[in-house]
């Protein structure tokens, strides 16, 4: 499944936003430590896993104003998964990447590996977990789409199968080529994405991070990792060798204290 976001048609009122909190349960004063406005946006946290961000910019000679929707993109081979050597962290068959608390054992692996920076921990807890937008996996498999689709008053928000909201972008961007930049995000970026947006205005210029690779990140993953028994068997073996050199130092050094001469005064 997937879900494709037309950034045209969003005014910013954050139905969304609330729809996610009342279906998940994020208790909207929870942890308001993790605020941070760098622009003046309000940016993900354990407790927001969807934000709308507000992006003044210039089109046509004028100053215009864009949301853009966060959350977790739920990448087609997600990079956080693949980083995550506990489990807690994977794709369901449905679309979801999805989190078990349960799992995790607070590595955090997965916030570095993430090319999009998703990911929240919290910091402030004893037991602290890694949090982010589930898609709504529930309402998923009541047949319904995820909270925050269902409330859009504008249709900024389609949902679907991922094929179908591909086809739904390009046949937007064809029909009026003049409105849309003719790019369709989240196809490509990261081995690509389960959401995806179209725009009037370069995506660079509205926070998107636009330096992703197109090659899926777990293949990366993967090329460091396939290393990682080499390296632990070198290591040990290393470590090893220096066990045993210092073990027979110390040996022929009690031993040469042992037979060197006596002086003449027994000392």
């Amino acid at each position: 499944m997937g879900a494709l976001v037309d950034i045209t048609k969003c005014i910013g009122c954050e139905s969304c936003v609330v729809a996610c909190r009342l279906y998940n349960g994020l208790e909207p004063g929870q942890n308001e430590g993790y605020r941070t406005a760098q622009d003046g946006n309000t940016e993900l946290a354990p407790n927001k896993w969807t934000v709308i961000q507000s992006h003044r910019t210039e089109k046509s000679e004028k100053q215009i104003r864009r949301f853009v929707k966060q959350q977790c993109f739920h990448c087609l081979e997600p990079a956080c998964a693949s980083a995550c050597f506990a489990k807690a962290l994977q794709k369901t068959p449905e679309g979801p990447v999805v989190y078990n608390e349960k799992l995790c054992v607070g590595c955090r692996y997965c916030m570095i590996a993430c090319p999009f920076g998703i990911l929240r921990f919290e910091w402030d807890k004893p037991f602290p977990r890694v949090l982010k937008c589930q898609m709504c996996l529930g309402r998923l498999a009541d047949g319904q789409m995820p909270a925050c689709a269902s409330v859009c008053p504008t249709g900024a928000i389609t949902f679907g199968e991922r094929d179908k909201m591909v086809g739904e972008a390009k046949n937007r961007l064809t029909s009026n080529p003049d409105l849309y930049t003719g790019q369709i995000y989240g196809v490509k970026e990261a081995g690509g994405t389960s959401w995806l947006y179209i725009s009037d205005v370069p995506f660079e210029q509205l926070g998107f991070r636009t330096n992703v690779p197109e090659k899926p990140i777990p293949e990366y993953t993967w090329q460091v990792l396939r290393w990682t028994p080499f390296i632990f068997v070198g290591w040990g073996a290393l470590l090893t060798g220096m066990y045993l050199y210092t073990k027979r130092r110390a040996g022929v050094h009690e031993e040469e204290e042992m037979y060197a001469p006596v002086d003449d005064d027994g000392k």
